[in-house]
């Protein structure tokens, strides 16, 4: 970006030094003309603030054309020039004017025959270029033609070059409308190509969003060799572009930025020795950087920024001494940093960040004295942190972020005026050195995460400048109190959170301290033991205290005051008691996993207490609160609401239907009775629905089918009594189904089949009395199940994007049963696919297409009244770990095509009407008498009964043999390679209890530090809402 901001500058330079108004003629203009141009006034209006048009708008104009009058002589007026010797109008400079009107054909402007530069940019002059070239062909001997910056469209004419011969600059950039439809100025393949051949004296060409994707690249050979400056920024130019442009003799700036498919090579021979500029950034150029790069003497900014290349700089940096800017970030760059960059006598701006370089840096520097910007970051760098990236006289960033430095850092000697660092992401270690706190003018100083250790030294509360402090995720210690605090009076940022031996506390005084600029402290992961309620009265907007060890209550007076506080998490503490929410004006509030108890919520939430109304996430699950949800229908603002895993009881509010705002509701695992509320009417929004393991009954509402953006619904546990809610189809987005242990019952209609279960990924009907068979279109229909493994687009984890700060902040558990285990799962949730029907009443066979659910990890049809035979085609099913297909009533063979299920862990067959030999190999040799007792007619390992062989054919032989040139369809070998032995490893972690028959719950707890996520996924949804 330093090298196009500089391009640019320079483009804005070359323009107006060549169409500056020189002094007035002294001779008076023609009487024609003087009226021609009194008509071309009358034409247009001035109109700053209709000034749309141009990118950037004037706040007055800069040539005042309602001075032009009759009674003075037009060669004096501003913005015109005169020939000396006829008195011709020969330039016309209104730049910048604010201009409004258009150029259309009949305009008296183009009476002036004798015009030679004709500057009308950044204004708001409307109209299409191919409907005014009839008139702009009386200009023979223009020379500049400037019309950009304005909102001409449409296709430019080939025949518009076929006379404007005379051209030395032409810039028609960045024009366009800009309303509904956004309509550009472009080019055809013909007039460009009419252009390149017919401008033999064009030395400047500017067209950057012009839109020449119908132009062939090729036409670029054909322009004059007297060409000085081209620039094409994001003309959605396409195609290999020709080397041979970098090689026109007088080419002093070349930029091609912003051509996503434009590709190319940098030539190895013969650059054009008088290169002063190139941009290529955004381009799709590949092979390596040619060493003839080092030739380039005159060269001042170069920026190769995300492009293809490949291969190591090239260390031939020591003759450019007027570079000033270098960027090559993403460039797939590799090998070790060029020694030669770090001599640059005038380089202000160096990128090489988001590559591949590798080796320590130098440890003495002497040149660099004009830089100004070190990005280094998003590389594979090594070694230790010299102390003269600190002491550059100009340095103002340097960011080392994301390397493999170790440290440490050495004592500064002569500090610098830096004000960015940024170390993050590293493994440095050791303490933090006494000296980096002498950079005086630090703004913002980030350290997180990497292997420091030690207290913080004391010096840091002496920098009075700085802005942000992250020092996370280390192994630092000691106490940070408030009097230390409030002398960093510029402090808006402050991070310090996962240092588990790091406390915050007051002061031992009774002074109030201030803390004016603060507005983040996040000490989440610490060992903070009270609540700091010497915050009260700052300015502060986010508090993040989960996972410390705050305990006891919450007075109310410490919950006064905090009147800018939106944002507060204290979860994953040991508060016993809150009389009152701190803050009037919360956003987010989570207290989840605490040892609050008793009837907080009806305290807290007094309607009759005018507080929280703007609270849109509420997180108190996983304490042990009692008592009812209180009347809360003012909080219409809620998006997020989390009770889960308490002892609350009573109905549920109706009101919660009607928030339309709310995407995520979680009352699970309480004592909520009753029936469902059928007031979801206008609540599109939801996307979670968790209601299982409560008391409620009843039948599931059918409002429900207006929550269209529905994900995950989990009605389990209860004592609903309904048929099976066919309504469910109607929403497009519903991944997850739970329905366990109620008391639906009856067959599942056909109009489950529906196309639109085509998202559903998990389905749990176990424990309930549905009867009959299973309808066949319904397995060929869910096409989820049947896509080849992958992470979906998928918020059972409830992802907060968007912060600077990360993602995956809130994950939101989901109980399956498989493998003989009841687990809860959160992360691999997002890749599994299961299906539980077991302990019901179907019958009938097994549909064989349930073969085509590739997809599937865990099947279970346990305890039903299936028949007949197990479909050959279950031997597809090649992600499966988990099979029950246990008393039912299966008969004939077991298909030996299931022994290329190479992922499966679990069998159980047990008590069918199973017969034949056992199939051997791949898995089928780890499972024991257990997978297959109960069927009499077995034979063969790890039975004792022994197969008789009656000469009979063998079994067939595997379809998949685990081995070298394994036949597993590759998209999973492709997940065999991204989570090692499938999701086994990942499941195995979630392992909550061994069960028999009625599974226990057991709450898996993952600390996770979100908070940041969660600030700003929460500020886009309310900018979403205004």
């Amino acid at each position: 970006m330093g090298s196009l901001c500089l391009v640019l500058v320079v483009l804005q330079l070359s323009w107006t030094l060549s169409s500056s108004v020189p002094p007035p003629s002294s001779h008076l203009c023609l009487p024609h003309e003087r009226d021609a141009l009194l008509h071309y006034k009358t034409t247009i209006s001035v109109d700053c603030d209709l000034n749309s048009g141009g990118y950037n708008k004037d706040p007055y104009p800069r040539i005042d054309i309602e001075s032009w009058n009759k009674s003075t002589d037009c060669c004096s007026w501003e913005g015109v020039k005169c020939d000396n010797v006829a008195g011709h109008v020969i330039g016309i400079d209104l730049s910048h004017s604010c201009l409004v009107g258009s150029l259309f054909a009949n305009n008296s402007l183009f009476q002036l025959h004798n015009l030679q530069w004709l500057d009308l940019s950044s204004n708001n002059l409307r109209g299409s270029l191919l409907e005014n070239t009839s008139s702009l062909f009386h200009f023979h001997g223009l020379r500049r033609l400037n019309l950009a910056d304005n909102s001409f469209n449409g296709t430019i004419s080939s025949k518009l070059f076929s006379r404007l011969v005379s051209l030395t600059h032409l810039n028609l950039s960045f024009n366009g409308i800009f309303d509904v439809v956004e309509s550009y100025l472009r080019f055809d393949g013909e007039g460009f190509d009419m252009l390149a051949r017919n401008l033999t004296k064009l030395r400047n060409l500017v067209l950057d969003t012009v839109d020449m994707s119908d132009v062939e690249v090729t036409s670029f050979l054909n322009l004059s060799s007297s060409l000085e400056h081209l620039s094409l920024e994001a003309c959605e130019l396409h195609g290999e572009f020709p080397s041979q442009v970098f090689q026109l003799p007088n080419l002093k700036v070349l930029g091609l930025n912003w051509n996503f498919n434009l590709t190319g090579y940098l030539p190895k021979t013969n650059w054009s020795s008088s290169l002063e500029l190139l941009d290529l950034s955004s381009c799709d150029f590949r092979g390596s950087i040619p060493t003839l790069f080092g030739n380039l003497t005159q060269i001042i900014a170069v920026d190769l920024s995300g492009n293809s290349l490949e291969g190591q700089i090239p260390d031939v940096f020591g003759n450019l001494r007027k570079l000033t800017s270098l960027s090559f970030p993403s460039c797939n760059l590799s090998g070790p940093l060029p020694i030669t960059i770090f001599n640059l006598t005038k380089i202000a701006r160096l990128d090489l960040s988001y590559n591949h370089l590798e080796g320590p840096l130098p440890n003495q520097v002497s040149e660099l004295q004009f830089l100004e910007e070190l990005l280094l970051n998003n590389n594979s760098i090594s070694g230790g942190v010299p102390s003269w990236l600190f002491t550059l006289p100009s340095l103002l960033q340097l960011d080392l972020g994301y390397n493999k430095l170790i440290g440490p850092i050495d004592q500064i000697q002569k500090p610098g005026f830096v004000q960015h660092v940024d170390l993050s992401y590293n493994d440095i270690g050791g303490p933090i050195p006494y000296s980096i706190f002498y950079l005086v003018n630090l703004t913002s100083l980030v350290l997180s995460p990497n292997n420091l250790s030690g207290p913080i030294p004391d010096s840091i509360f002496h920098l009075v400048n700085l802005r942000e402090l992250d020092l996370s995720s280390n192994n630092l210690s000691g106490v940070i109190k408030s009097d230390m605090l409030s002398k960093l009076m510029s402090l808006e940022v402050l991070d310090v959170s996962s240092n588990s031996l790091l406390s915050l506390s007051k002061s031992g005084n009774d002074v109030i301290y201030s803390f004016p600029q603060l507005k983040y402290v996040i000490f989440s992961g610490c060992s903070v033991r009270q609540f700091p309620n010497f915050f009260q009265t700052s300015n502060l907007q986010y508090l993040y205290l989960s996972n410390n060890m705050i305990s006891g209550g919450i007075s109310k007076w410490e919950a006064e005051g905090w009147e800018r506080l939106l944002f507060l998490d204290l979860s994953h503490n040991f508060l016993t008691a809150l009389e009152q929410f701190p803050g009037n004006n919360l956003i987010m509030l989570n207290l989840q996993s605490n040892l609050l108890q008793g009837p907080i919520l009806s305290t807290c939430l007094n309607p009759q207490i005018p507080i929280l109304k703007e609270l849109e996430v509420f997180i108190i699950s996983e304490n042990n609160l009692t008592g009812t949800i209180p009347s809360i229908c003012n909080l219409s603002s809620l998006d997020v609401l989390d009770l889960s895993k308490n002892s609350l009881s009573g109905t549920i509010p109706d009101c919660l239907g009607n928030f339309s705002y709310l995407t995520f509701l979680d009352l699970q695992m309480n004592n909520f009775f009753g029936k469902i509320p059928d007031s979801f009417v206008n609540n599109s929004e939801l996307t979670h629905l968790l209601l299982n393991d409560n008391q409620l009954e009843g039948l599931v509402p059918s409002s429900l089918a207006n929550s269209i953006s529905l994900e995950v619904l989990n009605l389990g546990n209860n004592k609903l009594t309904d048929r099976f809610p066919c309504w469910l189809v109607s929403l497009p987005s519903l991944q997850v189904i739970i329905l366990r242990f109620n008391r639906f019952y009856g067959p599942l209609p056909h109009s489950v089949a529906s196309t639109n279960f085509s998202a559903l990924r998990i389905i749990d009907l176990s424990e309930n009395d549905f009867t009959g068979t299973l309808p066949t279109k319904l397995f060929q229909n869910l096409r989820a199940m049947k896509d080849k493994p992958k992470e979906w687009l998928y918020s059972i984890a409830f992802k907060f994007r968007g912060s600077r700060f990360g993602s995956d902040i809130y994950e939101i558990p989901v109980n399956v049963t498989t493998k003989r285990l009841e687990m809860e799962l959160t992360k691999t949730v997002a890749i599994f696919v299961s299906m539980d029907l077991s302990n019901n009443h179907f019958c009938g066979k097994i549909p064989k297409d349930v073969g085509q659910l590739i997809s599937l990890q865990m099947l279970n049809f346990s305890h039903n009244n299936f028949t007949g035979p197990i479909p050959a085609s279950f031997g597809n099913l090649v992600a499966l770990e988990s099979l029950d297909l246990s008393s039912n009533k299966l008969d004939g063979r077991i298909p030996s095509e299931m022994t290329s299920l190479t992922f499966l862990e679990v069998l159980n067959l047990s008590n069918n009407n199973l017969v034949g030999p056992i199939p051997h190999g791949n898995q089928f040799g780890t499972f024991d008498n257990d997978s297959y007792s109960g069927n009499l007619g077995l034979c063969g390992l790890p039975l004792s009964k022994q197969c008789v062989n009656h000469g009979g054919a063998e079994p067939p032989s595997p379809l998949v043999v685990e081995h070298n040139g394994s036949e597993i369809p590759f998209f999973w070998q492709v997940v065999m390679m991204g989570y090692g032995s499938g999701v086994v490893l990942g499941l195995s972690l979630g392992y909550i209890v061994f069960t028999t028959r009625r599974p226990w719950w057991f709450v898996r707890k993952v600390e996770r530090d979100w908070q940041y996520n969660f600030t700003k996924w929460v500020q886009r949804n309310r900018a979403r809402r205004n």
